[in-house]
């Protein structure tokens, strides 16, 4: 049994959810998201309830049965709140700033990274901090992972781009021997 699959997903006030053949669209305002799930699993709505419900047993119908759910659940929590990641650039006179649809990268290297805003992404620059939001949780966490690729941290010195709540295994430098003249 899918616990989580299991678990009806609540409908808040001013959420929309239509659901036709296996097309699921959630729209509140002028949010909206939309996934087409697989035929293992059934998707309905129960009043302000969506149920989801898988046809057997078989193993790629329990797995279908708790993603479908968590993916649901993620675009209604989407479009009502919304998802945030949040980075830092750690590193002396390394800048970080939004042109445009693009973000530009100094982070030590010869020529400045250039790294495309998809549609959907609100990314901002505040010195250091780089906040990457929007409504589709996986847009948001694929754009940070693509920003914090073009520096990760390095264990040493710790600079590069992080994650705001990510630590950073420090290693120690060459250690000294001692004179051996």
């Amino acid at each position: 049994m899918s616990r989580i699959g299991n678990k009806s997903i609540a409908i808040p006030s001013g959420v929309k959810v239509v659901i036709n053949g296996r097309d699921v669209s959630v729209e509140s305002g002028d949010k909206r998201l939309a996934i087409t799930h697989r035929p293992e699993v059934t998707v309905r709505v129960d009043g302000d309830q969506i149920i989801v419900e898988r046809d057997n047993d078989s193993r790629t119908s329990r797995a279908m049965h708790g993603l479908t759910r968590s993916l649901i659940a993620n675009m209604v929590e989407g479009v009502t709140k919304g998802y945030e990641k949040n980075l830092e650039v750690n590193g002396v006179g390394w800048t970080a700033k939004v042109q445009g649809m693009n973000l530009a990268l100094n982070i030590g290297y010869a020529d400045t990274r250039v790294v495309p805003i998809p549609a959907g992404i609100t990314i901002t620059v505040d010195g250091n901090k780089i906040k990457v939001s929007g409504i589709d949780k996986q847009k948001v966490g694929q754009m940070a992972a693509v920003i914090r690729a073009q520096r990760p941290p390095e264990p040493y010195n710790a600079k590069g781009i992080k994650y705001s709540d990510e630590q950073i295994q420090r290693k120690a430098g060459k250690a000294f021997a001692g004179s051996g003249a």
